[in-house]
């Protein structure tokens, strides 16, 4: 998995594979709910708790875990949108 690419940019593939790797466990509810619901990165980094019931993860501590790794991936996501703004400021 190249955690370098921006997750906003993961294709459906490449969250396929994320979840693979953090939730090995989860992988069969949850790949066919994120092939059927074609979710990218850009909607990984938009799901919370409810979307995740309906992805077929029920119990709370569950989901819990999912949102936590969300949030990891939320700040990781916002930390290179900053160092994109401060190269441009400083290339100018």
């Amino acid at each position: 998995m190249d955690l370098s690419k921006r997750v906003s940019l993961w294709s459906v593939e490449e969250v396929l594979e994320w979840v693979q790797d953090q939730y090995p466990a989860y992988m069969g509810t949850l790949q066919k709910a994120i092939i059927k619901h074609a979710i990218s990165g850009r909607a990984l980094l938009r799901l919370k708790d409810h979307h995740l019931e309906l992805l077929g993860v029920d119990a709370e501590e569950q989901q819990q875990e999912i949102l936590q790794d969300l949030l990891l991936l939320k700040v990781q996501e916002e930390i290179n949108e900053l160092n994109d703004i401060c190269s441009e400021c400083f290339s100018s």
